[in-house]
Order: structure tokens, then sequence, then C-alpha cells
């Protein structure tokens, strides 16, 4: 088994002002703080002599390597993104960006915040827009009912909250 991997469909391109903002930072960080201290101890391990039995150096490589790589990712990611900073006129419906509280057959209530495919994050609630629950609820109103397809089966949930903070 060989290590082709077949490319992934690229994600939503709609993010967040405070989502955005985080991407840019991280890679100003990146190409302005973390690269230009890498380099030195690149050069650093280099003047020490033989670099093919040199850890030091082969580390740094490969660090060097992985930050240039996150670099460029983010710099074309970044490129084509649609920041959404206007709230809806409707406010009763879910569009990206809003804060749903859904309620199971159970009656256990679950809090999302529908964003990017960039920025989503479950420990904050955030879920991705490109994600099976955030496909289902984008585009209802308030109180109506959805079914989702998740690994552990289907799932019926009613939207009992929709709000745009």
């Amino acid at each position: 088994m060989g290590r082709y991997r077949q490319p992934q469909k690229p994600g939503s391109k709609y993010i967040t002002p405070a989502g955005y903002q985080r991407l840019a930072e991280e890679l100003d960080h990146l190409w302005f703080g973390l690269r230009p201290e890498v380099t030195k101890a690149v050069s650093a391990a280099a003047a020490e002599g033989d670099r093919s039995e040199n850890a030091e150096y082969i580390y740094r490589k490969k660090q060097l390597r992985e930050i240039d790589s996150r670099v460029r990712f983010l710099r074309k990611r970044l490129e084509g993104m649609k920041v959404v900073s206007e709230k809806p006129a409707n406010k009763d419906k879910v569009f990206f960006a809003a804060w749903v509280t859904v309620e199971d057959d159970e009656g256990n209530e679950q809090r999302y915040r529908i964003v990017g495919p960039d920025e989503f994050d479950r420990h904050e609630n955030y879920i991705s827009m490109d994600s099976p629950v955030a496909k289902a609820l984008l585009g209802k109103n308030l109180d109506d009912e959805i079914e989702v397809e998740l690994p552990g089966g289907k799932k019926d949930l009613l939207i009992v909250a929709i709000d745009y903070e």
C-alpha cells in the first residue's frame, strides 16, 4: 500500500470575523515569529558539521518544512474566504454563524454554533457548516423538527432556540 491519498473536497469558504482573525494571527505567528527562529536554528545546526548524522539539523529541517506547509495552506485558504459579519434579517431561521439550541427525544438540550470548516471546535460546540447536523439545521425555522443521520443511527431533533450573538 502506497502513501497516495485521494484529494479531499475543500470545505466551504465561509468564516466568521473571529475565525478569520484567528487564522490570520496564526499565519503571522508562523511567518514572522516561529519561522525566523527555526531558520536560525537550522543555520546553527548546519554549522556544526556533518549534516547526515546531525539530529538537531534533521529535526529543524523537518520543522521548517512543516511550518512552510502550514503557511502555504493558510495563505491559500485565507485568499478565497468570505467573511460573514452581518446578521440575517430573519432571526427565526437558521443561517451561518447562528447559535442553535436543539432538543432530542429524551429531552436533552444541546447548543451549537454553525461556523466554517476552518473554525469548528467540539469543546466550544462550534460545528462545521459541512457537518450532517449543520446541513440539516441550515434554512430551518424555530420549532422545526429535523432528522439527522449520525454514525450511531438516525436522530430526531427539535429546534428550540436560535440566536445570533
